[in-house]
């Protein structure tokens, strides 16, 4: 009998469902499988729609779930004002949206749901989605600057006062760091999500192959296997708050550039 091996990277493979794979958009022949990625898109979206909605009722004497909206809120309300100033405000709905979804996209995706059959998937993990949450990001960082300041906006690549025969120099090293922000903030969360979820199958797999092969390997590499996993559980529930937070402040920091050409 052939021995079963684990692959961590399984996690992510990202399959069709309700017979969806053969789906395609006219004669264009476009795969719109709706997928296990989809389905945890459309999960999260609703989730944090209720959740929303859920402290929405403007009580005067708010309960624990306004509060925590409300909380929420002010975070994020406070987070733009001390990086954009009083501007930062009309991007509170944006950002609370994009700091909430990826909150809530990493926290699905550690419920530990496998025991009723259920099998999270982490969506945070493909570069495809955070790369594109990253270029809507620089979209608005783009609209805002040209539609603020016009062809002045390029003078964001030339720092105030740098000399005339260093422009030559700053200018194109300015531009390509500006143009590579949105691939090193879908990557950041990416390589953050996928790190972690791996390392949780490689010491799943420990324990589990520990407990198979004998007493001894159980309590020589399984009992310290499930100890490391449960200490990296815990970390990884404190990286998908930071990844989050993190994905926002960058988010409001490049539009603090594209408000006041800093």
């Amino acid at each position: 009998m052939a021995e079963a091996k684990v692959d961590p990277m399984h996690q992510f493979t990202i399959e069709p469902l309700f017979g969806s794979e053969s789906w395609a958009l006219g004669a264009t022949g476009i795969n719109i499988a709706f997928t296990n990625s989809a389905l945890w898109m459309l999960i999260t979206t609703l989730v944090l729609f209720a959740f929303v909605m859920g402290g929405m009722k403007r009580e005067l004497v708010p309960g624990r779930w306004q509060m925590m909206v409300e909380t929420f809120t002010g975070f994020i309300d406070q987070m733009l004002e001390a990086n954009i100033g009083k501007a930062g405000r009309k991007y509170v709905p944006y950002v609370f949206t994009l700091f909430m979804f990826i909150l809530f996209a990493n926290l699905l995706g550690l419920m530990p749901l496998g025991v009723i059959g259920v099998h999270p998937f982490t969506f945070t993990s493909h570069f495809t989605v955070t790369g594109v949450l990253a270029i809507m990001s620089f979209t608005i960082v783009l609209a805002v600057g040209f539609f603020k300041h016009g062809l002045h906006f390029f003078s964001l690549f030339l720092p105030h006062g740098t000399p005339w025969w260093m422009a030559p120099v700053i200018a194109p090293i300015e531009f390509i760091s500006f143009m590579v922000r949105p691939f090193s903030l879908g990557l950041r969360l990416f390589v953050a999500m996928m790190a972690g979820h791996v390392l949780l199958e490689v010491l799943s797999s420990f324990v589990i192959s520990g407990g198979n092969a004998g007493p001894l390997f159980a309590v020589g590499i399984g009992i310290p296997s499930m100890i490391l996993m449960i200490g990296i559980c815990a970390l990884e529930l404190l990286v998908a708050g930071i990844q989050a937070y993190v994905f926002a402040l960058l988010t409001a920091l490049y539009i603090n550039d594209a408000e006041n050409l800093h």
